[in-house]
């Protein structure tokens, strides 16, 4: 359990690799995220879906945050309006093609703290984890972190229920993150250091 941290400590505790600390900045940011996301596609499940898009891009964009070009509120509220608007253009694409009445909604994978250890972790550790899983559970996973794939979009493919792709997913994602508890979290960091100092 993290002690109370300002942003930018739990921002640069996250570019250390910390799932602690992107759930603690989740909660923190996830109201102002949601605000301007709903404010701007107006439908409350597509600011939602708007959401996991903007903390994935904190992730995957945490190691560029410069504090002395502005604050990090700033920064994120940034990332969520530029998301809500390509939300928007996407959707609007998807309108153009798609024969009216089918549902052309995207459904993001839930960006959790388990999410983190997908793109942050050894993908050694992650790949020995994911080996463990049932074989519904790994397909899904690899779909939605690697290929980027909507439930939607699963569903589609394998030819069954979105809430049984949803299903596969929330059960596999817990069995993951028990997975790599039990390997231990703080050995692919310190694979990653050793890595680090040697180049």
């Amino acid at each position: 359990m993290l002690d109370k941290q300002s942003g930018t400590e739990l921002l640069q505790s996250i570019r250390e690799g910390s799932l602690d600390a992107f759930n603690e900045l989740y909660q923190q940011y996830v109201p102002l995220v949601m605000h301007i996301a709903l404010k701007i596609v107006n439908d409350r499940m597509e600011a939602e879906e708007v959401c996991h898009d903007v903390f994935l891009e904190i992730l995957r964009k945490c190691q560029h945050y410069d504090s002395s070009r502005g604050s990090l509120d700033a920064w994120i509220a940034v990332i969520a309006r530029s998301r809500s608007k390509d939300y928007l253009r996407r959707k609007q694409r998807r309108a153009d093609v798609v024969p009216i009445g089918q549902e052309v909604t995207a459904v993001e994978a839930e960006i959790t703290p388990e999410a983190v250890a997908l793109t942050k972790l050894d993908r050694e550790l992650v790949r020995e984890a994911l080996a463990e899983l049932p074989m519904s559970q790994q397909k899904a996973i690899y779909a939605a972190y690697y290929s980027e794939k909507t439930h939607k979009e699963m569903a589609s493919d394998w030819k069954v229920p979105l809430g049984t792709v949803k299903s596969w997913l929330r059960y596999g994602i817990g069995n993951l993150r028990k997975q790599l508890e039990r390997k231990g979290l703080h050995e692919a960091k310190e694979r990653k250091d050793a890595y680090d100092q040697q180049t």
